[in-house]
């Protein structure tokens, strides 16, 4: 029995559905198990500021610092000020400016560990200018969340050396002071006590998981396929239907 052209495109129409249906419909609970996965992380991140804070014992001897990261820490050290720099194009508070990093010395370690110590503004005035931050000389207490390095910002041409950069690597930055440093860094949460005031902004940014954003994607994608469902339904089983049982008439 021979197989209409109306039966053909039917079929064709058919498949072609129902291979979209499948693939916006697995698109769409990938999004969602991306939104667990990261929700996990997100709980991950809090039972880790809960532990006990970390000491410079702590980290003697850590070549991994995964481990430690999103912990709080309380660290004893001697700066580095020669090794300041000043991050562009960093905002806080919706301001325009730098972040303040600067090598911290642990006391008990041959190492070091950059510490993020907070914001100052930009001059707009001057862009090269930027404000002295006081750094004691003596031995410091650090208080402070550990994180990954500084995020990288794109950066135009080659990386600068200068004290107002656009990134900061880690590894090249304590290269050129001729020491080892952690691969990570300190979010320092508040000024270190009996310290002069420096006049450092430290309303940090939570770390966002970006998990309403699966959440929307998901939606999206859920209702495409819910769209395709209407819209082959209504196309290739109730318009024909209606076709059928009330067929045009003509005039005259």
């Amino acid at each position: 029995m021979s197989v209409s052209r109306a039966d053909r495109r039917f079929w064709v129409v058919t498949l072609a559905a129902v291979l979209a249906c499948a693939l916006t419909a697995s698109l769409g609970f990938w999004q969602l198990r991306r939104a667990d996965l990261k929700n996990s992380l997100q709980a991950a991140i809090a039972e880790r500021a809960t532990l006990p804070e970390l000491t410079n014992r702590d980290l003697q001897g850590v070549a991994d610092s995964r481990p430690v990261l999103h912990r709080k820490a309380r660290l004893l050290g001697h700066w580095l000020s020669g090794g300041t720099v000043y991050l562009d194009n960093r905002q806080m508070g919706q301001r325009q400016g730098f972040y303040v990093v600067t090598p911290l010395r642990l006391s008990g370690d041959n190492r070091v560990l950059y510490v993020q110590r907070g914001f100052v503004p930009r001059d707009f005035q001057d862009r090269t200018r930027v404000p002295a931050v006081p750094t004691d000389t003596s031995e410091v207490v650090v208080l402070g969340r550990m994180a990954a390095p500084p995020a990288l910002v794109y950066e135009l041409g080659e990386p600068g050396n200068g004290l107002i950069r656009q990134n900061l690597h880690v590894a090249s930055a304590a290269l050129a002071l001729g020491v080892e440093a952690i691969d990570a860094s300190l979010v320092q949460l508040e000024p270190s006590p009996g310290s002069a005031p420096d006049g450092l902004q430290r309303d940090w940014p939570q770390v966002a998981n970006g998990v309403h954003k699966h959440h929307g994607y998901a939606f999206q994608w859920f209702g495409l396929c819910a769209l395709l469902i209407v819209l082959y339904v209504w196309f290739q089983l109730i318009s024909p239907q209606r076709r059928k049982h009330h067929p045009p008439t003509g005039l005259g």
